[in-house]
């Protein structure tokens, strides 16, 4: 099932299962939802009626976004991090980086030069978890989303070398287009990219990762407590901008897709800081 958060015509921020339109391959078609009636963590149902979607936002709206750096073989390699890690690289992202499907993401005015793309598969959890085995996992696995990790690298490599900053800046995070239950999905053969204005630039496979997705929510339990609509982000495929020859960092007016098939596509355009 695919949920989307969105703003009605009235304005009101809803959770609804999107329902297909009669016009919906019309580029500019009026899209509808179903809205969600209770809690989206727990006992649930959808509206009968259907209302239409002014905007969407990103799915989720996390307590905290914890995130996995080099978890691609591809990546790893292309970054030069050297051996295959025994632990998780685990970083953290500030909540107010995120933004939904078509918001911009604001070069920001301390460091607009080195801003690069990550596209990466997200999950979000939808129960309290707290030191859970790999059997267990996925049982707290609510849904998946995709997400674009934005990264200053400016600032993670040379300027502060640690990488909070530099992940963390207002719209680094960009999630959507839609939650996928985990019941119509397996993050266990997916496929994900990024496309800069139209051009191939990241494709891999979830089989390159390091570290499963129920590897990382069962290591992530047992250092931190997981709330309901935490976001985890499982890191990147190779060919993001800092590893190519030459470097290639977003700028403004640019257009950066993250593709997950079974997901969607979530695409943002770049402009400069006022």
């Amino acid at each position: 099932m695919k949920i989307v958060r969105f703003v009605d015509s009235a304005g009101v921020v809803r959770w609804g299962r999107e329902v297909q339109s009669a016009n919906c391959d019309e580029p500019r078609a009026q899209r509808w939802a179903s809205p969600l009636l209770g809690d989206l963590f727990g006992e649930h149902s959808f509206s009968d009626e259907s209302v239409v979607i002014e905007r969407c936002l990103a799915p989720a709206r996390p307590p905290n976004i914890l995130a996995v750096g080099r978890n691609y073989r591809a990546h790893a390699a292309e970054m030069k991090a050297g051996d295959i890690p025994s632990e998780p690289l685990v970083f953290m992202k500030a909540t107010t980086s995120v933004i939904g499907p078509d918001d911009e993401i604001i070069l920001p005015h301390s460091a607009p030069d080195e801003v690069d793309f990550e596209a990466e598969l997200a999950v979000i959890i939808g129960k309290i978890a707290k030191n859970v085995s790999e059997d267990r996992a996925m049982e707290y696995v609510f849904g998946y989303t995709c997400a674009n990790d934005i990264t200053a690298r400016d600032c993670q490599k040379r300027r502060d070398k640690q990488w909070a900053r530099a992940k963390s800046f207002d719209t680094f995070c960009p999630l959507g287009p839609a939650l996928v239950t985990c019941d119509d999905f397996d993050p266990r053969a997916a496929t994900i990219r990024s496309r800069l204005n139209g051009q191939l630039m990241q494709e891999g496979h979830t089989t390159d990762m390091i570290f499963s997705v129920r590897a990382l929510v069962s290591y992530l339990t047992c250092q931190f407590t997981l709330l309901p609509g935490t976001v985890i982000l499982t890191g990147t495929p190779h060919g993001v901008g800092f590893a190519r020859s030459p470097q290639v960092y977003l700028r403004a007016c640019d257009e950066i897709s993250v593709e997950i098939d079974g997901i969607g596509n979530l695409t943002n355009r770049v402009v400069n800081s006022e």
